[in-house]
C-alpha cells in the first residue's frame, strides 16, 4: 500500500476525502505502519485483533497504541476481554484531539492553519448538511442572567461544573493552531470521562470546582464567550472561545449558523440606564450591538445576538439585561 493511498484513506474515513491537507496532516504524525493500525482499529478491536489485521506482530502493536493514543489518533475502551482500541472517528476529533497534545510537531500546526484557511468553510457546510440538530450551544454569563429567569443546568456553567465528578483543563485547540489573538490557552475544561481521558493522556491537568469556577470568571473578563455540547445533562466539554481563533462562529459568518444554536437568552438595553459609553459593542462576536440617536444610545439586533451575555461585564451602569426567549429545555439551530 502506497503512502498517500494508506493517509488518504484516513481522511475518507472522518469525512475529509476531498481535501488536500487532511492527508498530509496524518502523514506528519504516523508511519506507513502506525496508519495501518489506525485503518485496522474499527471496530474496536484488542492487540492481538489489530496483529491478526494488520499482520504486524503483537509486540510491535503494543509499542504503537501508546504513542498513537497520546497523540490524539487513538482511543481506549477497556472491556472484559481487555482494552480495545479504536480510531480518531471524525475531523473535529481529529482536530481537537492532536492540536493538544504534548510537544505538538511545528509542521502539523502548520498544516492545520493551512486547513482552516483553505478548507474549513465547505468542511463546515458538509457537517450541517447532515446535522440533526446544533452541535454546540452559547452558555451565557452566569452574572448576565437575571435572577428570576427560569435557570436551567444548561444555562448555568457554575452548575455544570457542580454536576461533574471530574473537571481538568486543556489548551483550547484552536487557539494553540491560530493564537494571534493573545487571549488564554489553557481554560477549555473537560468533564467527567473527558477529563479523565485527558489527564491520563497528559493533555489536561484536574482542577477543582473553585479553580474552575475561578477560571471561568477570567475567560468572561476576558470576552471568551462559554460553548458547551448540545445535549442534555453535563455534556463533556466546557469550550472558552475567542473571537477570530475558534472554529465554532464559521458558520454563523457564512449565514448557514447551524453548527452552533443560541443560549435561551437575548441581550436587552434599557435606553434609560445606557450612557452611550460603547464598551458593549466591540465586545460583541457577533455584530448584534450597534448605536442608535447618534451614537448616544447601544441598541441589540435580537436576530444577530446569541445570548453569551460578554456585553453586559463590562456595561459600567448595568443598562444590559438577559432576557429569557427560548423556554424550550433544547435550543433548535440558529
Amino acid at each position: 500500500m502506497g503512502e498517500s493511498s494508506v493517509y488518504t484513506q484516513l481522511a475518507e474515513l472522518i469525512g475529509a476525502g476531498a481535501s488536500k491537507v487532511v492527508p498530509r496532516i496524518f502523514a506528519s504524525l504516523v508511519t506507513e505502519s502506525e496508519a495501518k493500525v489506525l485503518l485496522a482499529s474499527a471496530p474496536p478491536a484488542t492487540v492481538a485483533e489489530l496483529s491478526q489485521k494488520t499482520g504486524i506482530d503483537a509486540a510491535g502493536i503494543e509499542r504503537m497504541v501508546d504513542p498513537l493514543f497520546r497523540k490524539g489518533l487513538l482511543f481506549k475502551s477497556k472491556k472484559p476481554d481487555g482494552t480495545r482500541y479504536y480510531r480518531v472517528r471524525h475531523v473535529l476529533q481529529f482536530h481537537d484531539a492532536t492540536a493538544v497534545m504534548q510537544d505538538p510537531p511545528q509542521l502539523m500546526l502548520d498544516l492545520w492553519k493551512e486547513f482552516m484557511r483553505t478548507e474549513w468553510d465547505d468542511t463546515i457546510k458538509m457537517f450541517e448538511s447532515v446535522l440533526p440538530r446544533a452541535a454546540v450551544r452559547v452558555i451565557p454569563i452566569n452574572t448576565a442572567v437575571e435572577p428570576n429567569s427560569q435557570i436551567l443546568a444548561m444555562d448555568d456553567v457554575g452548575k455544570l461544573i457542580d454536576g461533574a465528578r471530574t473537571i481538568a483543563v486543556t489548551k483550547c485547540s484552536c487557539r494553540v493552531i491560530d493564537g494571534a489573538c493573545g487571549k488564554p490557552l489553557e481554560v477549555c475544561m473537560q468533564l467527567d470521562r473527558a477529563a479523565e481521558y485527558s489527564i491520563e493522556r497528559g493533555t489536561g491537568r484536574p482542577l477543582t470546582r473553585e479553580q474552575a469556577l475561578r477560571m471561568l470568571e477570567q475567560c468572561e473578563a476576558d470576552g471568551l464567550v462559554h460553548v458547551a455540547e448540545n445535549k442534555q445533562g453535563v455534556g463533556n466539554v466546557i469550550c472558552n472561545c475567542c473571537n477570530d481563533c475558534c472554529i465554532n462562529w464559521t458558520s454563523i459568518r457564512s449565514g448557514l449558523g447551524k453548527f452552533v444554536a443560541p443560549s435561551r437568552f437575548r441581550a436587552a438595553i434599557q435606553a434609560e440606564d445606557c450612557n452611550g459609553c460603547e464598551l458593549c459593542v466591540p465586545r460583541c462576536f457577533f455584530d448584534a450591538m450597534h448605536m442608535v440617536e447618534a451614537d448616544t444610545l447601544a441598541a441589540v439586533d435580537q436576530e444577530k445576538c446569541m445570548g453569551c451575555g460578554v456585553c453586559r461585564v463590562v456595561c459600567p451602569t448595568d443598562a444590559i439585561s438577559m432576557e429569557l426567549v427560548r423556554p424550550q429545555e433544547f435550543i433548535p439551530a440558529h
